[in-house]
């Protein structure tokens, strides 16, 4: 009897095919029936190969006991997981074992039985399937294997991602390694820094190489890295992507693949590939999965085992035009307006390497680079290339400096000028000169808080009388993570710990905050994305007067917090209470309030 209603018979699942999911869902009380059966129907005859799970979730059907969600990849995933009482799994890429994985079994016998192979710990081999209902393949596998198998089930759509390119990329590195291509032989020890560039020159452009290298910019743009870190070692050589500004492993390799890749990410940088002895800088321009353009810069440094690696990575979105999106409050952005709308003077922006000093400043420049002005920079190196303005590299074996890079910019009619950074004595005396010239300034220092900028230019030598009539303003920045949206949680918080970050301040407690939790989307660390904290120091008439040449910092302090300075750990105090991020992140960055208002 070929009843549409069928395949609802309750049965024992051999393979999950579509009736079996279908039947689960309609038992459970999460599909209506009849929309089972009229798929059932329309498919029936379908003979493509595509799995089950997501021709469910193509249908963009309502949960039936969720409201307002709906039956999703993932969701049917974990539901089928339930049903078939094993672990689910979420693949990281940042995790994933690839030369372990791709030696367990085949990559034509995983693609037969659809499954990965994830990790292998203490006789033990956990394996993902798309199926698991189908499981008749395990006792032979642990026969051969001699060890114990754990299946989990994972999302169809990640194992059929992920299968390919973990066989890919295992074999380019094993044929690349067995070819030994223009191999160079890793440093064993210090002394031998010297012999560097003796050694012989690799094929970069050997096929394998250049699989690896595609690979690792793209799962960089995927995982949303900012720096690339290849970092030699004398066995083998690690890769690193840091990630909301956290370090992360990606993968330990062999150290000839390791000075293969370096190499061929030298050649793609126009650098010197035979020259190891020396620091070198470089950069690539390339586009990503969507074809926007990206930019990479390239910073070289000899270690005692060969050559580390770092690369920038620099998006256009992370330029802005709202303020907001960096983090700004509505008064900061308005005073940040404020100043940088003045026809001159000079305006700071401090903050260690990493707080995002370079976003602020090039999306301030971008919005100032009108066709009615003039904008120009120089920059040590130049961060990112930005087409809105001129951008001039110093080149210190050249006599090229800060200062001489200002003096030459003096010339060149300029209405907006950004120094790089602030570093002696006399860049520091020629962008005031700038200011105190009819020019507006942009540049940055490397100090803790924004009144203590005052005080470095002072100890630089700069006399106070220069920096009572140029500085506009002196604005000090973190980068904080942010709490992933999928999985932020609301908790109470101890009077003892909104104290460690507001005393003195009396800034009302809220009655709960929301902790990091950890998710798939945040690959299980609670965090997503980062934002600024900022401490905003407009230079007053009444403030003016406690700048001189042996100015104090601790009064200067006391002074600018009565004359309504809100400290960066009040700021980020703000952003916890608005639910942004947490007290450790904030703890982790923002300097203590030292004294009270």
């Amino acid at each position: 009897m070929n009843s549409p209603t069928r395949f609802l018979i309750p049965k024992t699942i051999q393979s999950l095919r579509l009736p079996d999911l279908l039947r689960l869902l309609v038992n459970c009380g999460r599909l209506e029936k009849s929309l089972a059966e009229q798929l059932y129907q329309d498919r029936k005859r379908d003979s493509s190969n595509v799995h089950p799970i997501v021709i469910v979730a193509a249908q963009n059907w309502p949960d039936g006991l969720v409201a307002g969600q709906l039956l999703t990849v993932d969701m049917l995933s974990r539901f089928v997981a339930e049903k078939a009482d094993v672990p689910f799994f979420t693949i990281d890429p940042l995790k994933l074992d690839f030369s372990h994985a791709a030696q367990i079994v085949s990559q034509a016998y995983a693609e037969r039985l659809r499954i990965l192979p994830m990790r292998v710990t203490a006789g033990v081999v956990t394996i993902a399937t798309a199926d698991p209902f189908k499981l008749d393949w395990v006792p032979d596998l642990e026969r051969v294997l001699k060890l114990q198998i754990q299946v989990v089930m994972i999302n169809p759509l990640e194992l059929q991602r992920y299968l390919p390119e973990v066989y890919q990329l295992s074999a380019a590195i094993h044929s690349a390694n067995a070819a030994k291509a223009g191999q160079i032989v890793g440093v064993q020890n210090f002394e031998q820094l010297i012999e560097l560039g003796k050694d012989r020159q690799l094929d970069a452009n050997e096929q394998h190489v250049v699989n690896i290298v595609d690979w690792l910019f793209k799962y960089a743009f995927e995982q949303r890295a900012s720096d690339i870190h290849l970092e030699p070692r004398r066995q083998q050589g690690l890769m690193r992507f840091r990630i909301d500004g956290v370090l992360h492993q990606v993968y330990q390799l062999p150290s000839n693949i390791m000075n293969a890749i370096t190499s061929r990410i030298k050649l793609l940088g126009r650098m010197d590939m035979v020259e190891k002895r020396r620091p070198q800088d470089g950069r690539i321009k390339t586009v990503n999965s969507d074809g926007s353009e990206i930019e990479l810069r390239l910073s070289t440094m000899p270690t005692a085992f060969g050559e580390k690696l770092v690369m920038r990575i620099f998006k256009p979105d992370m330029l802005v035009q709202d303020f907001a999106l960096l983090g700004f409050s509505q008064r900061q952005s308005t005073l940040w307006t404020q100043w940088t709308r003045q026809p001159n003077g000079i305006i700071l922006v401090t903050g260690p390497t990493g707080s995002g000093k370079t976003t602020t400043l090039y999306s301030t420049l971008k919005q100032l680079a009108t066709s009615e002005v003039n904008v120009c920079s120089v920059e040590d190196p130049i961060e990112m290339i930005e087409p809105a303005f001129n951008q001039m590299q110093v080149t210190p074996n050249l006599g090229l400096g800060f200062a001489e890079g200002i003096r030459t910019l003096m010339r060149q009619d300029p209405d907006i000028i950004m120094v790089g950074e602030i570093r002696d004595r006399e860049t520091a005396e020629m962008a005031i000169q700038a200011a105190l010239t009819g020019h507006l300034v942009l540049s940055t220092l490397h100090t803790n808080d924004a009144p203590s900028a005052i005080t470095r230019l002072l100890d630089l030598g700069v006399p106070a009388y220069l920096l009572h009539s140029s500085i506009l303003g002196i604005m000090a920045q973190r980068l904080v993570r942010t709490l992933c949206p999928s999985c932020k949680t609301a908790g109470p918080i101890s009077d003892a710990e909104w104290a460690s970050v507001t005393h003195p301040y009396k800034a009302s407690k809220p009655n709960s905050v929301m902790h990091a939790v950890g998710c798939k989307d945040c690959r299980d660390t609670g965090y997503r994305g980062q934002t600024g904290i900022y401490e905003m120091l407009t230079i007053t008439p009444q403030l003016r007067k406690w700048i001189t040449a042996d100015t104090d910092l601790i009064a200067l302090r006391q002074a600018a917090y009565q004359a309504g300075l809100q400290p960066l750990m009040l700021n980020g105090a703000e952003k916890i209470a608005a639910g942004i991020t947490t007290m450790s992140e904030l703890l982790k960055v923002a300097p203590p309030i030292d004294h009270p208002a």
